[in-house]
């Protein structure tokens, strides 16, 4: 009979150590975009949203890591708070197509200023060779 191996540390494996560095890239997030009621996974819409012009909820969802009950929620706070309109398409009524307002699109472009910085902070500790790799194993994982 083999013995477990006792090798085995919580603060080594991938999991948890992803999920303290998304738990750092939201906070540092919160404290840098510019405006502290707009998450994370809005600011991905809006800002896709922003790129791409009118997308139906399923695209954007695909565009946006988001399965389709997140990018669902996500969109119904968005058009609740007027950034976003939801029509439905007609050539397909359960189809939902999400545009921004005015009032959406004069979100997004000013915070889409502190986008970058967003990304600059969460990865300071790292220099560029090392921000490099990092992104581009990420990439790979995703």
């Amino acid at each position: 009979m083999t013995q477990p191996d006792d090798t085995y540390r919580l603060e080594e494996q991938v999991g948890f150590l992803l999920r303290k560095a998304h738990q750092r890239a939201t906070a540092v997030f919160q404290d840098v975009i510019g405006d502290p009621t707009v998450t994370p996974t809005q600011y991905a819409a809006l800002i896709k949203l922003l790129d791409e012009g009118p997308l139906s909820q399923n695209h954007l969802g695909r565009l946006t890591a988001m399965d389709p009950a997140t990018i669902q929620g996500v969109l119904r706070r968005l058009a609740a708070r007027r950034f976003i309109a939801l029509k439905s398409d007609p050539a397909d009524r359960r189809r939902k197509t999400a545009a921004l307002t005015a009032k959406g699109r004069a979100l997004v472009e000013r915070l889409r200023r502190n986008g970058q910085a967003v990304s600059a902070a969460v990865l300071q500790p790292l220099d560029e060779t090392e921000r490099r790799s990092f992104l581009a194993l990420l990439g790979r994982l995703g």
